[in-house]
């Protein structure tokens, strides 16, 4: 894993926008109609081909596949593992219920549009949970590859993501297994299929485990903090099994509160859960930091500093609104990140989450978003020429 050796570098979280047309392809395989399965393939293929060289010309260094081959940042397992049917809906936020005018209004925001829904009628584990699809992880592994071969210097380095166990569980009801610890092994024996995959592929592989932040005001909004600790506890013993034959070095893990633009005044400190989740077996943590509700809480790593081999990537782009941050204010988040942490090198800059973690719910305009990592490229060389 790469770290800011010579200037700070710049990544993000994942999920990038997606063309309109594979949208609607995905929506309307979602909605169960029918899809020309070869006509998304093209379309997706065309769609990783033009990310790659939209993040390299805004200076992105360490990108990806934008998340453009599936429909959301975990729903698309439903295409590669067994066990998962029926629909039930999540539980509601906290941060949403305590507002009933804002609730009335966060609930009609996806009334007309073309999206996947990650809250709604989404599917259960009905039975036993296998990935089932190899060649699924393989061939996306492949695309992007060949994408690359075809762009040499796009990137100094690739990524792709993977969920983390606790999102599947937590989203995706257990209605087969007998306890959640059986649930959770099920899945991180499955998941553990496409994590060594994307490795293996020569890809650094993110975990998005926003379960670990995020639950407290959700599935866990009615309950003792402590229950919630242990939830992430095993969810963390979970990804380190998993992760077994991954070399730590060439992973990291994504942590967030949620991407909506809501209240987050029900969101859990960081500071309580911040040293569970330094027990995972990763070489890096990727955090939000841009955001109104969490932008201070880079300050816990003074008390709980990072293992000498890891990095942190630090959100100082907020995914959720279409203000472009300024330069300097980007060149002044990473500054700070990097006087608490010690050591610019182990620095990143990077998203506070995706700009569209599933098909049509991104809150940035695609432009937005373009001119959003150009800023962040130029608050990186600012702070840069200040730190080295």
């Amino acid at each position: 894993m790469h770290r800011s050796t010579e200037r700070i570098l710049t990544t993000h979280t994942g999920s990038l926008p997606r063309p309109e047309p594979l949208t609607r392809m995905y929506a309307d395989r979602g909605a169960g109609k029918p899809v020309d399965q070869a006509a998304l393939d093209r379309a997706s293929a065309e769609a990783v081909a033009s990310i790659i060289t939209r993040q390299s010309d805004a200076g992105v260094d360490i990108g990806n596949n934008g998340e453009q081959p599936r429909d959301s940042f975990f729903l698309y397992l439903r295409q590669r593992m067994s066990g998962f049917g029926g629909h039930w809906e999540r539980p509601t936020r906290a941060d949403v219920d305590r507002y009933p005018v804002f609730r009335k209004r966060f609930i009609g925001q996806p009334s007309n549009e073309t999206r996947i829904s990650g809250v709604w009628d989404v599917p259960m584990a009905i039975g036993d949970v296998t990935y089932t699809d190899k060649e699924a992880i393989a061939s996306e592994c492949r695309q992007l590859n060949a994408a690359l071969a075809k762009q040499p210097g796009a990137f100094k380095q690739a990524f792709m993501s993977s969920p983390s166990p606790g999102i599947v569980a937590a989203a995706l009801k257990n209605a087969h297994y007998d306890s959640l610890e059986s649930y959770l092994k099920a899945l991180g024996k499955a998941l553990s299929v496409e994590y060594e995959a994307i490795v293996a592929a020569g890809f650094i592989l993110q975990i998005d485990a926003p379960n670990l932040a995020i639950e407290r005001h959700v599935t866990f909004k009615d309950k003792p903090l402590r229950s919630f600790q242990d939830f992430v506890e095993k969810v963390i013993a979970t990804i380190n099994e998993a992760l077994a034959k991954v070399p730590r070095d060439r992973v990291r893990m994504h942590v967030c509160w949620g991407n909506s633009e809501s209240p987050h005044d029900c969101d859990v400190p960081l500071a309580d859960i911040l040293p569970i989740i330094r027990q995972a077996n990763v070489g890096g943590l990727v955090l939000p930091f841009a955001n109104a509700r969490h932008a201070h809480e880079f300050k816990c790593f003074a008390d709980y500093p990072l293992a000498d081999d890891q990095v942190l990537v630090a959100g100082v782009i907020d995914t959720l609104t279409n203000v472009i941050e300024h330069p300097e204010v980007v060149a002044d988040r990473l500054e700070r990140v990097a006087r608490v942490i010690g050591d610019p090198t182990r620095v990143l800059a990077g998203t506070d989450c995706g700009f569209d973690t599933a098909a049509g719910w991104g809150r940035v305009a695609e432009d937005v978003v373009w001119a959003k990592f150009r800023s962040m490229r130029e608050g990186a060389d600012l702070a840069s020429a200040r730190l080295f």
